[in-house]
């Protein structure tokens, strides 16, 4: 799957490169029919045995390898997974929302959490601001200026998702 996913990234790379905007069809068709492929392997590499009759005391769902858990997960979001592939605006991975959400985090651990919730919602805006600031390439500092003297940045509508 590893393979798979770095493989179809290239593609993409390499359809971008070339100024195409997707993919050929019979490209999206082969890494789609891979990736099918890959989990029915999965499925049969990793099944979900149920045991009959149950330990006693035992109540619950029952436990999953991790395996059979990603296995799961990677056949649930395959559309999810694949959208890179079909749309080029958007990302191959989730760095960029990870680090947006980063600094949220890094203020609740350092003061035990927010005093009240105005206080979290003034936070995120500013945080939210100053992260589409830097996305769209406008210099941070003065982009705040502005905002505090009335004329905030906002980004071109046509650029959006």
């Amino acid at each position: 799957m590893y393979d798979l996913l770095l493989n179809a990234k290239a593609a993409v790379d390499e359809a971008k490169d070339n100024s195409k905007t997707c993919l050929e069809m019979d490209q999206l068709i082969d890494f789609e029919r891979s990736f099918s492929s890959i989990i029915t392997l999965g499925y049969h590499e990793n099944p979900f045995f149920i045991v009959w009759p149950r330990p006693k005391g035992k109540r619950g769902r029952l436990k999953k390898t991790k395996a059979r858990n990603l296995l799961e997960r990677l056949d649930k979001y395959r559309t999810e997974m694949l959208n890179f592939m079909f749309d080029f605006r958007i990302p191959f991975g989730n760095n960029q929302a990870e680090r947006d959400i980063r600094m949220t985090k890094v203020q609740q651990k350092i003061s035990g959490g927010f005093r009240s919730l105005q206080g979290a919602k003034i936070f995120c805006r500013i945080r939210g601001y100053i992260s589409t600031v830097k996305k769209n390439s406008v210099p941070v500092l003065g982009a705040i200026r502005d905002a505090l003297l009335g004329n905030p940045f906002v980004p071109n509508c046509d650029e959006v998702l």
